[in-house]
């Protein structure tokens, strides 16, 4: 796939999906292309306890029960919502279980003050009504639509983000299983195949933009996607991904760990702080999020590659860092000037390492952009 800019997951994944699906003798829900337990493997890895004859690797980082839970949600013919805050991993986790269930995580709708009914039914050609007349020929099926007819897995992004009206239409969709096309004289109803449901995400961040009504709410699962907190975890997120672009770029760096180290460090220190702040004014505008310390590290990684010495340095880590998370200015940079002499001043005092360097490098960015 090196002429793809970035594959879906059932492409990206497919040997491991053709080998689980080759040796899988469990139980499937529907039309599932593996059994959940297969499903389960696919997306946390395998364990040395389930007797694989090879590796399947680990690609979404939280917890066992999340997963599960999700999982059994979508067995059971309900849909699925997966809130959280930005950058838990809502969307991939959405992907990984549309591509492991169907194979085909394609089938996408996105949720924005845009989005409008035609997006989750149908729309018409113009040209072809015009020529020919109104018919199944010359209807533009919604991924939903798609995703009813073919027994599989539809997927619903930010969906606090569409308006209330876009919201209800979905209602009768989850709730009937089927969509009514009046235009349409014969064949006028589209019928949802076994094995259709719709993942869904949301950002908790969104509340209050639109708030789905309890009748919405009735028609889907929730599982909460919380913040990884475990910095085992975290570092294990953010190596996996960097390794994955280091591979998409071909780039050849390493990642010392003592600067992986700062980098969780410094995150979590602005967590805290941001936690103990007494307003918005006082809180970095970034969500500070593991997909942000990714972004952060990447930004990092490549500016060392094509303007550095190639090998990654504290300074420039540092560098990323302010120009990733100053967003307001003159709040974030006060803010990040703050946490430099406070926290990092004496930490490189005490422990010296890459921090005198990541402390340097950090003030000079500051430095250029205020």
């Amino acid at each position: 796939m090196s002429d793809v800019l970035r594959a879906p997951a059932e492409l990206k994944y497919a040997e491991e999906l053709d080998w689980l699906e080759s040796i899988d003798d469990g139980p499937k829900p529907f039309a599932w292309r593996l059994s959940p337990k297969m499903v389960r493997l696919f997306v946390l890895g395998a364990e040395r306890a389930d007797g694989l004859d090879r590796e399947i690797s680990q690609k979404w980082f939280g917890d066992r029960s999340i997963v599960e839970r999700a999982i059994v949600t979508l067995a059971s013919d309900r849909a699925l919502l997966l809130i959280g805050d930005p950058g838990t991993g809502k969307s991939w986790l959405a992907e990984l279980l549309a591509a492991a269930i169907s194979r085909n995580s394609t089938l996408v709708v996105q949720g924005t003050a845009g989005t409008t009914e035609d997006h989750i039914k149908y729309s018409w050609n113009v040209s072809m009504v015009i020529a020919k007349g109104q018919s199944r020929e010359s209807m533009i099926p919604s991924p939903i639509m798609t995703a009813m007819e073919a027994g599989s897995i539809g997927r619903f992004e930010e969906l606090t983000r569409s308006t209330s009206d876009v919201q209800d239409a979905l209602i009768s969709i989850l709730s009937e299983k089927y969509i009514s096309v009046p235009e349409l004289d014969s064949d006028g109803i589209v019928f949802a195949k076994p094995g259709f449901s719709v993942i869904a995400t949301a950002n908790s961040r969104d509340r209050g933009v639109n708030d789905l009504s309890s009748a919405l709410k009735r028609r889907f699962n929730f599982v909460r996607i919380p913040v990884v907190t475990n910095k085992k975890s975290e570092a294990e997120i953010v190596r996996f991904r960097t390794e994955e672009l280091l591979r998409r770029h071909q780039i050849e760096l390493d990642v010392p760990p003592t600067l992986l180290d700062v980098l969780l460090r410094s995150f979590g220190d602005l967590r805290a702080a941001a936690a103990s702040a007494g307003s918005d004014d006082e809180k970095l505008e970034s969500a500070l999020s593991t997909a942000e310390q990714i972004g952060v590290l990447e930004d990092a990684v490549l500016h060392s590659n094509f303007f550095g010495e190639q090998a990654l340095t504290a300074r420039t880590l540092a560098s990323s860092l302010v120009g990733s998370l100053a967003r307001r200015e003159p709040e974030d940079l006060a803010i990040l000037n703050k946490y430099l002499h406070g926290v990092v001043e004496p930490r490189s005092k005490d422990e010296g390492g890459d921090w005198p360097e990541f402390l340097d490098g950090g003030r000079d960015a500051i430095a250029t952009l205020s």
